[in-house]
């Protein structure tokens, strides 16, 4: 076996964290939070002003999560149904 790995540096894994917390932070900023600091200046991004002043579509994100476990676990239950029937 060769002493050289195929894995990637560990920094190539710390950048891919530091990506996703970023985009994750700026995300629910957008979604969220902006509605609630709606008085402040714009930061001239035209998708997250849009995203500010949406009235619905920003909450289908947010709830599309507890919708999509029920539909999980639902289908896993009835799996478990079918198979010890």
């Amino acid at each position: 076996m060769s002493p050289t790995s195929s894995l990637p540096a560990p920094h190539i894994g710390y950048l891919f964290l530091a990506a996703s917390a970023f985009l994750l932070a700026v995300g629910t900023h957008a979604l969220l939070f902006s509605a609630l600091f709606s008085s402040r200046p714009s930061l001239g991004a035209a998708v997250l002003d849009a995203l500010a002043r949406d009235a619905h579509y920003k909450y289908l994100a947010l709830f599309s999560v507890p919708v999509c476990a029920y539909f999980v676990i639902a289908n896993w239950v009835g799996w478990q149904f079918f198979r010890n029937s």
